[in-house]
């Protein structure tokens, strides 16, 4: 492990997968739903994360009403929320932060994103950014661009925090550096995707010092 020193304006997280872990919950919701329409489960669920849900029906039922099948999905994700929890390092970042310095971006839609920071017991940011807000979605950089000027500040003095290749690649398209979480596909795929760093979680990630009014300054615990 190597610990590594870094500045940024703030910091841009995606939520599944990298604040909350809600992989058995997406896993069950998606294999049903894949189980339902004759796909295969682990197929659909590989391609739903870390994409709004709305692309992965299309790119499934070409032929589908799109929001029909969205609004299933949402209410049945809604619905499940067993063993939606905080990752480790989580709550104790998020408290060391200061809160005009980071915000979620998330592929979830709104209501679904507020349901599970509710059930890990994590705060929302004043403001953030979900699949409801944006005409793209990741892999494209517009949710990442967006957030950033949420929070007053050029993308490419910003750090995204990402779990998914698609997310990595809408960050970096986004002219930001990533730092990237194996907790939903292996080391080397978040690398081929573009992740400046990989680190265990947020606890592999520590506030240095403090912020100042141009930088946080953070260490991290490099895989």
């Amino acid at each position: 492990m190597t610990k590594t020193r870094l500045e940024c304006a703030a910091l841009l997280f995606d939520l599944d997968g990298v604040l909350i872990d809600s992989t058995p919950a997406v896993a069950r919701v998606w294999s049903r739903w894949a189980l339902e329409r004759g796909f295969n489960p682990e197929d659909v669920v590989r391609r739903a994360h870390g994409r709004p849900s709305l692309s992965t029906i299309r790119d499934l039922l070409p032929d589908a009403n799109y929001e029909l099948e969205n609004r299933e999905v949402e209410r049945r994700e809604i619905e499940d929320l067993a063993g939606v929890t905080p990752l480790p390092g989580t709550s104790a970042l998020l408290a060391a932060l200061p809160a005009s310095r980071w915000t979620i971006v998330t592929s979830c839609t709104r209501a679904l994103a507020e349901v599970r920071l509710r059930a890990a017991g994590l705060p929302a940011p004043p403001q953030f950014i979900t699949s409801t807000d944006v005409v793209h979605g990741k892999p494209h950089p517009e949710p990442f661009i967006k957030a950033a000027a949420l929070l007053g500040f050029s993308p490419d003095t910003c750090v995204v925090v990402e779990d998914a290749p698609a997310g990595i690649r809408a960050g970096k398209s986004a002219s930001a550096r990533v730092i990237a979480f194996p907790t939903t596909v292996p080391l080397a795929e978040l690398r081929d995707a573009g992740a400046n760093w990989v680190v265990a979680n947020c606890a592999g990630i520590r506030l240095d010092g403090g912020a100042s009014d141009s930088s946080l300054r953070l260490e991290l615990a490099e895989l």
